[in-house]
C-alpha cells in the first residue's frame, strides 16, 4: 500500500468491566507510514483500546477494519496474523534466552521436526535497524535496556508486522537510547509501517508523531495533525481543564540537618557517595541511567549490600551502611519508593487496602499487635489515605493490578506515608503516569517538605528537578557532584556534568 493510504480503523468501539465504562464510541485510523500518538491521562482507556486491538480483550460493540474490509480479532494470535504486534512498557522478553531465541520464539519453522534457523529474517530486520552488532547468541539478560528495546521491535518486524504499538516505550531508556529508538521509529515509518506510539512524554510525542489522538474517561476528546497544535491545549484536552501550573510549589522551609551519608561505596559506586540532607528539604538527583542513582537509595535503605560507608540521622548513633537492612532503615525514619512499583513496590495481585497498611498491620491489631486485625479501623485508615492521595478506585478492596499506573503509583506512595518517615527516598515517582497525575504528585512532595520530611528526589526528567526541588546533585558513573540550589543550576550545565563528571 501507498504512504498514507488507511491501514486501520476502529469505529465506535465500546468496552465495560462490570459497572466501569471504560470505552466509548472511540474512533482511530491508522495509515501506512505514519506515526500515531495515543494520548491521555491513566485511566483514560488508552491501553484498553490497544489490549482490544491486539486481541488481548474483545469489544463489547463497535468494529475493526483492516483495509477497508471488517475483521475479527479475538485472540493475541489472530492479532499477530493480521499484523499487528504490541510492545509493553514492562518488556516481555525471556532473559535466560539467546537474542535469536527471543526473537522467533512462537514463530519457529521446522523441518522433519527439526527447528530451521531463520537467521536471514533476523539479519533483515536489525540491518533494517541499524543494530546488526547485536550479538545473536548472547542471553538477552546481558544486554542493556535499550537493546532488549531493539530486540523487541526485531521481533515485531520478523513477524511481518504491519502495525506496531509502542506502549511508553522509552520510560527506563536513556537519552542516548531514545534518539536511537526515534530513528528506528523514522526508518519504520520510511518503510511504509504504521506505528501507534503511547507516551506520557509530550516533548516526545510531539517531535515523533504525525497525528494524534486524545483519551479522556474512555471517550475521544480530540485528533488531529501535531504540527496543528500545541503542548499546553494536548494537556488541556487530557485533564479537561486548562493547567496553569505544571510544578505547583508549596511554601516549605530548609530546616536543621537531618540525614548524612558518608563515603557510600559498592559498584558501581567506586568513589564513593556522601551527601547531606535537611529538613524540608527536596533534594534532585540527576545523570544518565546507571550512573549509580538508584543504587545509591538503594544502598542507603539497606535493600543492596554496601562495602563501606556511614549513615547517621538526626543527633542518632551512627551506623555502618554495610549493616543497613531494610528493616533497621524503617526503625531509623528511612523509607524507600522504588522504581520498579510492579515487582518491588506493589502486591498487584492483593487489594488497595492490604497494600497500604501491609508495613504497619501491628498497628491495626489488639494486644500490642500481637491481637485480631482491626478492620474497620484498617478501613477507615485507607478510606482516609484513597482521599488524601487522590486515589481513583471503587474502594479499598478493589485490586490494585485493576487501577490504572497512576493510581497504582499513588497507592505505592501511600503505603510509604502509612509508615510516617522522616526521610523518603523516592526514586522515579512519576515514571509512566500521566500529566494530571504528575501535579498531584509534586504537590504531596511540597507538602511532605512543609511538614519537616527530608526527600531525595531520583529522575531522568530534568523539568520536574528543577521544577520542585531545592537542591540538586548530578551523577557520573558513580560519583556525585557538590549539591547546590537548584538556581544554580541550567539545564545544559546538568547533562555537561552528567555526560562528562566535570
Amino acid at each position: 500500500m501507498e504512504s498514507g493510504q488507511v491501514l486501520l480503523q476502529l469505529k465506535d468501539i465500546c468496552k465495560t468491566f462490570g459497572g466501569t465504562r471504560a470505552l466509548h464510541k472511540v474512533n482511530l485510523a491508522a495509515r501506512t507510514g505514519e506515526v500515531h500518538a495515543l494520548i491521555g491521562e491513566n485511566g483514560a482507556g488508552k491501553s484498553t483500546l490497544m489490549k482490544v486491538l491486539s486481541g488481548a480483550y474483545q469489544a463489547d460493540s463497535g468494529s475493526i477494519e483492516m483495509r477497508g474490509r471488517p475483521c475479527v480479532i479475538d485472540s493475541p494470535l489472530s492479532g499477530r496474523e493480521h499484523g499487528i504486534a504490541m510492545i509493553y512498557q514492562e518488556l516481555t522478553l525471556a532473559p535466560h534466552l539467546t537474542v535469536e531465541e527471543n526473537l522467533t520464539l512462537g514463530l519457529e519453522k521446522t523441518t522433519l521436526g527439526f527447528v530451521r534457523h531463520q537467521r536471514w529474517k533476523i539479519r533483515e530486520a536489525l540491518e533494517l535497524l541499524q543494530h546488526t552488532d547485536i550479538p545473536l547468541k548472547a542471553p538477552v539478560r546481558t544486554l542493556g535496556i535499550g537493546i532488549q528495546q531493539v530486540v523487541e521491535i526485531a521481533r515485531a518486524l520478523i513477524s511481518n508486522a504491519e502495525i506496531i504499538i509502542m506502549d511508553e516505550p522509552t520510560s527506563s531508556l536513556s537519552a542516548a537510547d531514545t534518539r536511537a529508538l526515534f530513528e528506528a521509529i523514522r526508518r519504520l515509518r520510511e518503510k511504509g509501517i504504521a506505528i501507534i506510539y503511547i507516551s506520557h512524554f509530550l516533548e516526545e510525542v510531539t517531535e515523533i508523531a504525525d497525528v494524534y489522538t486524545v483519551l479522556r474517561d474512555g471517550e475521544t476528546v480530540g485528533s488531529g495533525e501535531m504540527t496543528q497544535t500545541t503542548i499546553p491545549r494536548i494537556i488541556q484536552m487530557m485533564i479537561g481543564r486548562e493547567l496553569k501550573d505544571m510544578f505547583p510549589r508549596i511554601d516549605h522551609r530548609r530546616g536543621e540537618l537531618l540525614m548524612r551519608v558518608e563515603g557510600l561505596d559498592g559498584s558501581p559506586l567506586p568513589r564513593g557517595v556522601s551527601l547531606d540532607l535537611h529538613r524540608g528539604e527536596i533534594l534532585g538527583i540527576a545523570g544518565l541511567v546507571g550512573a549509580g542513582r538508584t543504587e545509591t537509595l538503594r544502598r542507603i535503605f539497606g535493600l543492596d549490600p554496601s562495602l563501606s560507608g556511614v549513615f547517621q540521622i538526626l543527633e542518632g548513633k551512627a551506623l555502618s551502611l554495610a549493616d543497613m537492612t531494610p528493616q533497621r532503615a524503617l526503625r531509623m525514619g528511612v523509607n524507600f519508593l522504588s522504581e520498579n512499583r510492579k515487582e518491588e513496590g506493589l502486591a498487584t495481585s492483593r487489594d488497595v487496602a492490604f497494600n497500604i497498611t501491609l508495613s504497619r498491620l501491628p498497628r491495626y491489631a489488639g494486644l500490642n499487635g500481637w491481637g485480631l486485625l482491626g478492620l474497620r479501623r484498617e478501613k477507615e485508615a485507607v478510606e482516609g489515605w484513597i482521599e488524601k492521595v487522590n486515589i481513583k478506585c471503587r474502594g479499598p478492596r478493589q485490586t490494585v493490578r485493576d487501577l490504572s499506573g497512576g493510581n497504582q503509583q499513588k497507592v505505592a506512595i501511600a503505603r510509604i506515608l502509612e509508615e510516617d518517615s522522616d526521610v523518603l527516598l523516592l526514586d522515579e515517582p512519576t515514571r509512566g503516569i500521566d500529566v494530571g497525575s504528575k501535579v498531584e504528585i509534586y504537590r504531596l512532595v511540597g507538602r511532605l517538605a512543609a511538614q519537616g520530611k527530608g526527600i531525595i528526589f531520583v529522575s531522568s526528567y530534568l523539568p520536574e528537578l528543577l521544577g520542585i526541588c531545592d537542591s540538586l546533585a548530578v551523577m557520573h558513573r558513580g560519583a556525585i557532584s557538590t549539591i547546590k540550589p537548584v538556581s544554580g543550576w541550567t539545564d545544559q550545565e546538568i547533562m555537561r556534568v552528567a555526560t562528562s563528571g566535570n
